[in-house]
């Protein structure tokens, strides 16, 4: 579930609490977090609604600031159900504070290599970790398709798949691109010794 930078913001902000999505089936469930640029948020609860049941409240709640801003995106997919989310901000993402400890220990850092090395033995593109972390390194917020044009894979396995080298700390996604985190310098400066 993606929601969009504004929307972001009033959800950290507490003023946004309801979002709205059209689906064929739902993409969530309660209780269940949601990684975003400001964190994490939480679904709290998921109900189908007919258009006539949203107001203007149900719009504002969701960050909009008329009822018809909130029907007229809802309107633009004409098939699925409609869904009322309840969101709420839940807490940092936890990725943050590790991929933030520049001081990590040798045991640390031999753990991230198990990690590696268990999603490149079981990726079907073969190895792909060091490369990726590599060419990050040394191409800083070069957007997922000029990666894609630099390696042999495709946009959306890159962008899927360094989301999982974000998830163990070693790179930061920005509005463009991706860089090296502290403390995959850490591990990259570990490796070449």
């Amino acid at each position: 579930m993606l929601f969009k930078e504004k929307h972001l913001q009033g959800i950290r902000s507490g003023e946004i609490s309801l979002a709205f999505r059209k689906w064929k089936k739902s993409a969530v469930n309660p209780g269940s977090l949601i990684k975003t640029s400001i964190g994490l948020v939480e679904i709290k609860a998921v109900s189908g609604v007919t258009i006539s049941n949203i107001t203007l409240d149900d719009a504002i709640s969701a960050g909009f600031s008329s009822l018809d801003e909130l029907l007229q995106l809802l309107n633009k997919i004409a098939d699925g159900i409609i869904y009322k989310i309840s969101i709420s901000y839940f807490d940092e993402d936890p990725s943050i504070a590790l991929r933030e400890n520049i001081t990590p220990e040798e045991i640390t850092l031999q753990e991230i290599t198990t990690k590696l090395e268990r999603l490149d033995r079981y990726s079907k593109q073969g190895d792909w970790t060091l490369e990726i972390l590599k060419l990050i390194h040394q191409y800083p917020t070069l957007r997922a398709a000029d990666l894609a044009q630099r390696t042999k894979w495709e946009k959306e396995w890159l962008k899927l798949n360094i989301r999982k080298l974000k998830n163990i700390g070693l790179t930061i996604s920005h509005e463009v691109g991706y860089s090296i985190s502290p403390l995959g310098e850490k591990y990259l400066e570990w490796l070449s010794r």
